[in-house]
């Protein structure tokens, strides 16, 4: 893996892979060289060298929940009483533990944390809020929001052109 300060030199090739990948893992390496003119070979290098320095830190399946029922997701502000890095650490670990929890955000602002989680229904949801917020001590207030319809959602870079 490259070092954090370490830039990775991303050329057009690298770019139209990595654009293609974002919007479907299970492209074929012929196909991704058919479309941007390499060799499959050659796409297979640098897909293999893309995940092996973390730019491509993770490939997944991406549910329909509503093929279970429908979930609920909640949009979650939390503000911490105390600071400290201890505090955020152990907060932050608590959330990556989490399955419900899909993304936590540390944010500047009004609020310390901004949390997506998604829960199977609101008495889920309700059980989750005594098990992840009011059980700690350390925060001092959070808001939720309840998401009526998810208009867009993705987790796609912007890649230069």
């Amino acid at each position: 893996m490259t070092k954090p300060d370490e830039k990775l030199r991303l050329d057009a090739f690298d770019l139209n892979i990595l654009a293609l990948l974002q919007e479907n893992t299970r492209i074929t390496s012929e196909d991704i060289g058919i479309q941007i003119g390499l060799s499959a070979t050659a796409c297979q290098r640098r897909m293999k060298r893309l995940r092996e320095t973390g730019i491509i830190e993770k490939e997944m399946a991406v549910l329909n929940g509503l093929s279970f029922g429908g979930y609920v997701t909640v949009i979650v502000d939390i503000i911490m009483k105390h600071g400290g890095a201890a505090t955020m650490n152990k907060f932050k670990q608590q959330m990556m533990c989490n399955q419900a929890v899909q993304q936590c955000f540390y944010v500047t602002g009004s609020s310390d944390f901004v949390v997506i989680i998604v829960a199977r229904n609101m008495l889920h949801y309700e059980q989750l809020t005594q098990a992840l917020f009011y059980n700690n001590e350390n925060i001092k207030k959070f808001t939720s929001t309840v998401v009526m319809e998810n208009v867009k959602v993705g987790l796609t870079i912007p890649l230069p052109e």
